[in-house]
């Protein structure tokens, strides 16, 4: 299993930008595809964006799509998520996740392991 940690979460106003970090240990980070989701208060798990694990192939939800950006070092066992111009309805808890198969896809149910997540603030 790949464990997880998120880090890079805070508060920041409308417009701002913000760097969300998530380290993996455990199962060889490069064998997966790595996703981010996020959940707002009383909102469903939503899919935000993924990379395949060779490729570096990306996807976008059309929320955050030409905002935020999804990379990833296989060599550093790390995924990021850039977060650009960010808007108040960002807000919510972001959460990183390893593909249960190798390859992700935009269904919260094929992620086989969670980090713990990290908030994100967007003030207006």
């Amino acid at each position: 299993q790949v464990q997880l940690v998120e880090s890079g979460g805070g508060l920041v106003q409308a417009g701002g930008s913000l760097r969300l970090s998530c380290a993996a240990s455990g199962r060889t980070f490069s064998s997966v595809g790595m996703a981010w989701f996020r959940q707002a208060p009383g909102k469903e798990r939503e899919f935000v964006a993924f990379i395949t694990r060779s490729t570096f192939t990306t996807s976008y939800s059309g929320s955050v799509r030409g905002r935020f950006s999804i990379s990833r070092d296989n060599a550093m066992n790390t995924v990021w998520l850039q977060m650009n111009n960010l808007k108040p309805e960002d807000t919510a808890v972001y959460y990183c996740a390893a593909a249960a198969g190798t390859l992700p896809t935009r269904r919260k149910e094929d992620y086989a392991q969670w980090g713990q997540g990290t908030q994100v603030t967007v003030s207006s």
